[in-house]
Formats: structure tokens, C-alpha cells, sequence
């Protein structure tokens, strides 16, 4: 005779609450698994019409769902709180979620670090930009309805969306139709650095990659120029700069 296994296990509220943490960090998971095995089988111009396709689906069936167990209020398919939440407060939210992910980026690299060493730390980061930055870019550029080759004019709209737009300084320097200059005056992770009295994180290998992506994402027809990036020497206003030209 079989013994039927229990629905939930016998769990403290505790160990409850830590079990949902990682069941929402298992979707994670499994969601970036899907992406990677469509973009590994099907390439990545499908991979990301297949998120254009999941991401709204998944959101308004995962929203019903938690908006019946916890009783509240949905409005455009959104818990109705963010609706009538203040102004100031929404933009807290946003810097809040930003931190998260900068927060979660750093954890990844000093595990890696602690257990490999930078090299290899450094080595997974500068691929991890090389995968996001794209991404980051098409998701942008379907929030902002911009078209598939939108210029320099439509970079420029993007690139005040980046996740690093709403904890970073951030500023543009026109130098006419065929170009302009991006410009990192405050950074949160050097600037932290300093505080410690720590030299710059050489991050060059990495923005090389995340900007030249994220450009190319936006319009191929951008080329990107680096001015200067850590280790690179930089004046005190801005920690790199880079040069976005039209071909």
C-alpha cells in the first residue's frame, strides 16, 4: 500500500517563508534556462521574440494568481498600490529595484572571485554583459516603441532607461548629428571604492563589451568608441566616457 506524501511539508513559518524565497529564486532560474536553451537552439533573434511573446503572458497569469491568494486589487493588470502610489515613492522603487540588481551582480562576481580568483571572476562577468547588454537593449527599445534603427537619437533615449540610469550620474555631450559622448560622472561601485580608498575597478574589458552591445542592439549602424575606462586614467568629473558614432 502506497503512503500518500503530504502536500506541504511539517514547516515552521520560518522555514516557510524561506522556502518561498526560493521557489521565486527557482522560477528565476528556470525562466533563464528556457531563454538560454531557445537562444542556444533557435539563436537570439528568436529567443527574444519568444520573451516578447512569454513576459506578458507569464506576468498577467502570475499577477490574477497572487492578487486572488493575497486579496488585493489588480488595475491594468498591475497590483492597483503602484496606481495610486506617489511620485516620490515610485521613484524609490525603481532605484531600490536597480540597487537589487547591482547588489546581486556584485555578490556573483566576489563568489566567483573568493572561489576562482578575479581572473576567472572578471572573465564570467565581461560574458555575463555580452548576453545582458543585448537583451537589455531589445527590452528597452519594446518599452520606448522605438524603431528597429532609431539612431543615435534613440540610443540616447535608451541608454537613460539602462538599469545603472537610476543609481548612476550620468550625462551627454553632443558633438552634432553624426556623433555624441556618454559619459559616467557617478558611479556606485567606484564611488564606493574610493570611499574605501581602493584604486578603480578596471572595468574596461566589460564596458567594451556592454556598450558596444547594447549600441549594436539599438541600431547596428552605431559604433562605439571608448575615450577612457578604468584602469585607463580619467578626470575627476567622470569615471568613462564613449563615443557613439553613426557609421
Amino acid at each position: 500500500m502506497k503512503d500518500a506524501l503530504p502536500a506541504f511539508p511539517d514547516l515552521s513559518r520560518k522555514d516557510r517563508n524561506r522556502l518561498m524565497t526560493d521557489m521565486v529564486f527557482r522560477m528565476i532560474m528556470h525562466y533563464g534556462f528556457w531563454f538560454a536553451e531557445v537562444r542556444h537552439q533557435m539563436g537570439m533573434e528568436t529567443a527574444l521574440d519568444m520573451m516578447d511573446t512569454v513576459v506578458p503572458k507569464a506576468t498577467a497569469i502570475a499577477m490574477n494568481r497572487l492578487a486572488d491568494v493575497l486579496g488585493f486589487e489588480l488595475k491594468n493588470g498591475m497590483p492597483a498600490a503602484l496606481a495610486y502610489m506617489d511620485e516620490d515613492t515610485i521613484n524609490e522603487l525603481l532605484k531600490s529595484l536597480a540597487k537589487n540588481w547591482l547588489v546581486m551582480d556584485g555578490v556573483w562576481f566576489q563568489a566567483v572571485e573568493a572561489a576562482h580568483g578575479m581572473n576567472d571572476a572578471k572573465r564570467c562577468n565581461d560574458s555575463c554583459w555580452g548576453k545582458f547588454s543585448p537583451y537589455e537593449a531589445h527590452a528597452i527599445k519594446k518599452f520606448l516603441h522605438l524603431k528597429d534603427k532609431p539612431g543615435l537619437d534613440g540610443l540616447k533615449k535608451a541608454l537613460n532607461f539602462r538599469m545603472y540610469s537610476f543609481i548612476n550620474t550620468q550625462s551627454i555631450v553632443d558633438e552634432g548629428p553624426k556623433s555624441f559622448v556618454f559619459q559616467m560622472d557617478g558611479c556606485r561601485v567606484q564611488a564606493a571604492r574610493k570611499r574605501k580608498n581602493l584604486p578603480d575597478y578596471p572595468c574596461k574589458s566589460a564596458g567594451l563589451v556592454e556598450y558596444t552591445y547594447f549600441a549594436t542592439a539599438i541600431d547596428p549602424d552605431i559604433k562605439t568608441t571608448c575615450i577612457g575606462c578604468p584602469p585607463d586614467p580619467h578626470p575627476d568629473d567622470w569615471f568613462c566616457a564613449w563615443r557613439f558614432t553613426v557609421k
